[in-house]
């Protein structure tokens, strides 16, 4: 039995949380994008030169790779930092991009129109982060760290959220009876603290205990 090549083998795992298929890159500004959502989530590894389906294509020379220079030194803030190499199976090359989580998160990338924004990887896609998840990242990088008083909003959140899998912020700001601004900053320090995670249902970020904290 033949034995199969090891690029075929990432292959066959699909487009997922850590891997994403490009047929080409023709957008610098695009693929800043993918590298800011790898950065500021698990990390991750693009293989250009790939279709959708698995199929593979090939990169057109040295091109692909001076896109995705261009879209780490031109377009993501701080510079998302990669490694690539090179695979050549059947006179064909694929181009492996991988990008290691980052601890100077966020890492920003161009919108749609062109507003720097964070990303994060949610399965096979690239969504924005919200104001919680940055807020979050800034203060755990904060060589105080993070103190939070236990109010009783906080108090009726972590009882909350003992018996509920998750809670957006509109919830929390209805039970809690506060502000969005009040929530935001008691959500942002919990995620800080590792005492809560997002959790992303639907599109939509959601807020969850990270049980493998409480032991």
């Amino acid at each position: 039995m033949k034995k199969k090549h090891p690029l075929e083998m990432l292959i066959e795992q699909g487009e997922h949380q850590q891997q994403d298929f490009k047929f080409e890159v023709s957008d610098s500004k695009k693929i800043a994008r993918t590298l800011s959502a790898f950065a500021n989530t698990d990390g991750g590894r693009l293989l250009i030169g790939v279709k959708d389906n698995g199929h593979i294509s090939g990169v057109r020379g040295e091109e692909e790779y001076y896109m995705i220079e261009a879209a780490s030194k031109m377009y993501t803030r701080p510079e998302v930092p990669f490694t690539a190499m090179r695979w050549d199976v059947e006179g064909k090359t694929v181009l492996e991009i991988d990008i290691e989580p980052c601890p100077e998160r966020p890492y920003l990338a161009p919108d749609k129109n062109d507003s720097y924004k964070a990303f994060i990887r949610v399965a096979d896609e690239n969504i924005l982060a919200n104001e919680v998840i940055v807020r979050a990242w800034q203060k755990s990088r904060r060589p105080q760290g993070t103190l939070l008083k236990l109010s009783y909003p906080v108090q009726m959140l972590l009882a909350y959220l003992d018996k509920h899998p998750a809670i957006g912020v509109r919830r929390f700001c209805q039970l809690a009876h506060i502000p969005y601004p009040v929530a935001r900053n008691i959500l942002s320090d919990l995620m800080a603290l590792g005492s809560i995670r997002y959790v992303v249902e639907d599109k939509q970020i959601l807020y969850a205990l990270n049980r493998e904290d409480k032991g």
